[in-house]
């Protein structure tokens, strides 16, 4: 298993990958409090099954193309064969690496791979002199947030609007490099 450099993607690997998606017992519960001028969110884990699956459409590709294109994504590779990705979005205008997906085919799930593309992400930010490292994930992926955690990632803001679903919160976390 190799992580590199990614180039470009040819087609959709993700429809050899299983299942894509996640499986969940439990998820993060948003509230929102406004009073006055004050905000107050917090976040609490809450048992509850959760299934979604994600799907790539031709447009999706093109798109992560145009990210992969900037130099800074990477992906694992068993026998040259695409396992897995971190694709990065530089954003000069904060300073940051944005990683816009990760995703490890099912086979190769619980194999540290993700931590992998993780450390790799981390020292490419590191070379560019990034600050930080961010990411973002549903309130409902709590497999992702419990996995970032670990990484040394912390939770630095919520969107209640962001997704069509009421069900699920954009949850952002960052890296600190600096």
């Amino acid at each position: 298993m190799e992580i590199r450099k990614l180039e470009k993607l040819i087609g959709n690997p993700t429809l050899l990958w299983g299942e894509n998606g996640y499986r969940t017992d439990k998820i993060y519960v948003v509230s929102a409090i406004e009073i006055g001028t004050s905000f107050e969110f917090s976040l609490r884990e809450k048992d509850q099954p959760y299934t979604k699956t994600r799907e790539i459409s031709p447009g999706d590709t093109e798109q992560l193309n145009t990210i992969i294109g900037q130099g800074h994504s990477s992906g694992a590779f068993h026998e040259e064969e695409l396992i897995g990705w971190a694709i990065c979005d530089y954003r000069s205008w904060n300073n940051s690496l944005f990683i816009k997906s990760l995703w490890v085919s099912e086979a190769f799930r619980g194999h540290s791979i993700g931590k992998m593309l993780i450390k790799n992400v981390n020292r490419r930010a590191r070379e560019l002199q990034c600050r930080i490292v961010e990411t973002e994930t549903q309130n409902t992926n709590y497999p992702a947030i419990q996995f970032y955690r670990k990484a040394g990632f912390a939770i630095t803001g919520i969107n209640t609007k962001l997704y069509d679903n009421s069900t699920e919160t954009a949850v952002f976390m960052s890296f600190e490099l600096i």
